[in-house]
């Protein structure tokens, strides 16, 4: 039996490595191609080739016209966004991004080309970060974990893409403080869709009231802390975020979501500091890594472990089917 768990922990391990060098190209691409998608928006918005009324008739009133050089200058902007090569998570093929020299296969296997390419580039000696490689050996570990706990089941691979999907908002936000509503909405119906099939163990009902209660907690306190402050403490990915994790945990569990987010916040500040990413105060920190290494913790330790260590954040469990 024993065998046989390591060997679907091997199993779930190494596939984690393969979909963890997959998942550096969402984090690295995604939000590019998020912010290109905006810009060529807002652009033909404002473009003379807009046939319904445009933003700037919508805003100002439709007897307004925008100003000519901003016309002029959308056309321009649009011309250069269209004339740029196509970007997806599958093409272009993956390249430096400082000489531009495209990655071999042989020079893309998780982990092990890193180290033989000692972290640098095989054409121009650019170093690679080390970010690369921590997302494939955590997504491993990850996948490993699932694995083993569930073996290679659809309950297994249902909780390796809850942990897939976390590792990118983790890092997206991180990095860009955005939570792609194109993942949390995965993330959301693949856990009522989990739910509902029974591969998480959590009542339908508890999963959808979590998803409600998580977006609903957390719209709450934005506007009441906009009411009181003048300022806005979170982006509506949070609630988005929060509402995934309560349909994949459970309605039960929001409480105790957001008591680890806390202590991942803590640790994550802390290991910021020390590098020097929170040396000036007016650097916003975001909330979603929070959540979703909260959502991962939760996993790794198990919901028992959770509930026996913090009995307290799980008053209303005997009202929740």
């Amino acid at each position: 039996m024993r065998d046989a768990l390591l060997l679907d922990a091997a199993v779930g391990g190494v596939l984690g490595l393969l979909i963890g060098s997959f998942l550096n190209v969402v984090i690295h691409r995604l939000p590019k191609m998020l912010y290109r998608g905006w810009l060529t928006d807002a652009m033909a918005n404002l473009s003379s080739s807009q046939q319904v009324p445009s933003l700037w008739q919508l805003v100002f009133g439709t007897a307004s016209a925008a100003p000519p050089p901003l016309v002029a200058h959308a056309d321009e902007a649009l011309q250069q966004v269209d004339a740029l090569p196509p970007l997806g998570l599958a093409r272009p093929a993956s390249r430096c991004g400082h000489c531009g020299h495209g990655i071999r296969w042989y020079e893309n296997i998780p982990v092990l080309s890193f180290l033989v390419l000692r972290a640098r580039c095989s054409a121009c000696g650019t170093p690679i970060g080390w970010r690369y490689p921590a997302v494939e050996l955590v997504t491993g570990a990850l996948f490993a974990l699932c694995a083993w706990r569930f073996g290679l089941t659809l309950t297994g691979a249902a909780w390796a893409a809850f942990c897939a999907l976390l590792v990118c908002q983790f890092m997206i936000d991180l990095d860009t403080q955005l939570l792609p509503d194109s993942l949390n909405y995965l993330l959301l119906w693949l856990g009522l869709v989990a739910s509902a099939s029974g591969l998480t163990g959590v009542p339908l009902a508890s999963a959808v009231w979590g998803a409600v209660a998580g977006y609903l907690g957390l719209w709450l306190i934005f506007h009441l802390y906009r009411l009181a402050t003048g300022k806005e403490g979170m982006g509506f990915g949070d609630f988005k975020l929060l509402a995934a994790l309560g349909a994949w945990l459970g309605a039960d569990y929001l409480i105790a979501i957001v008591l680890v987010s806390s202590l991942v916040g803590a640790v994550l500040g802390g290991l910021l500091l020390m590098a020097g990413r929170l040396a000036h105060k007016d650097i916003p920190i975001s909330f979603g890594p929070f959540l979703a290494g909260a959502g991962l913790v939760c996993l790794a330790i198990g919901p028992d472990t959770v509930r026996a260590w913090a009995p307290f954040a799980f008053p209303f469990n005997a009202l929740i089917g």
